[in-house]
């Protein structure tokens, strides 16, 4: 049997462009590709693509910043919300003339952030497991369980917020009813991510298949020690992208604990606005969420990835 057999010849199957391009060992041009990588920021096709792509993109931006330049209320647009002055003063803040500062402030949305981010992942964590549990002695915490993820993630963030930060200090009891406004803040976040991430957990633990958790019990091992050592572990390594992308969201609804009084960048930015009457101060703010959303955007693109390579390479061996 010679060469043209398996498509080896120019113009055989095998070939570019041919009915099996991609399948050898060199993908087509302009493919994915076997090995595992996907879809870049500037195309794979050398010097000419890239030059493209960095022409494209500059000519869409000019065109954009032409637009916002050339329209009739640019220059009020850029006073109003652009302002250098008035960024930077509302960065610094100034607390005699009644305004704070954007750049202390964002530390409260860190601090509830991380705060959240822990409670979250361990509470709704308990909730999977006991959604996924089979004992009859834990059905009312089954039943509980379903009406606790319908009803908060049905009801929007913003009225759970307000009802723990207005409804829990006006029951008057003690020491739960005199807390700072962020804590109220970081216990209506968890209790509605909570609902989300433990079906983000419940999702991860399905994937892992039911020859995992036969082999682990063939050997020995209860229900929950095979769940703590061969399930969980491998559930959590499917849903570290979704988990990490559920984040970037909480990072960013830390701005709605605002509404109860606590000082945080979303609400120091509005006070600014309120006293100077220019909105610089939300542009600021803006930054700031930026600054902290994208780079763990970028790590959640690496996983998501990282993740694919290893699934493809372990499907080609």
């Amino acid at each position: 049997m010679d060469d043209s057999d398996h498509g080896g010849q120019p113009g055989g199957p095998l070939a570019p462009g041919g009915p099996l391009a991609g399948l050898s060992g060199s993908p087509a041009p302009g493919s994915f590709g076997t090995t595992g990588r996907g879809p870049r920021l500037l195309t794979g096709g050398g010097r000419r693509a890239t030059a493209i792509s960095t022409a494209s993109t500059l000519v869409v931006i000019g065109a954009l910043v032409a637009i916002f330049l050339v329209a009739p209320g640019s220059a009020e647009v850029r006073h109003t919300f652009f302002s250098p002055h008035d960024m930077w003063q509302s960065f610094i803040g100034n607390p005699k003339k009644g305004y704070y500062s954007v750049g202390a402030a964002i530390w409260l949305n860190i601090r509830m952030f991380l705060a959240a981010e822990v409670l979250i992942l361990a509470f709704s964590l308990v909730i999977a497991l006991v959604r996924q549990s089979t004992s009859a002695v834990l059905f009312p915490l089954r039943v509980l369980g379903v009406i606790y993820v319908d009803l908060f993630r049905g009801v929007p963030l913003l009225l759970v917020i307000l009802a723990i930060g207005f409804g829990v200090p006006a029951l008057e009891l003690p020491v739960i009813s005199h807390q700072p406004l962020a804590v109220y803040g970081v216990t209506a976040l968890v209790l509605s991510y909570s609902a989300y991430v433990s079906e983000v957990y419940r999702a991860g633990l399905n994937s892992v298949h039911r020859s995992q958790v036969a082999a682990a019990r063939s050997l020995g091992l209860s229900q929950w020690t095979a769940m703590r050592y061969v399930i969980l572990p491998q559930a959590v390594r499917n849903i570290v992208p979704p988990l990490l992308n559920d984040f970037i969201s909480l990072q960013k609804d830390t701005a709605l604990v605002g509404v109860l009084g606590a000082i945080e960048a979303n609400n120091a930015a509005q006070i600014y606005g309120s006293t100077v009457f220019n909105y610089s101060s939300f542009t600021v703010a803006a930054i700031l969420f930026l600054l902290l959303t994208i780079p763990l955007a970028r790590f959640t693109d690496h996983l998501i990835a990282r993740d694919r390579r290893r699934r493809l390479a372990g499907a080609t061996t």
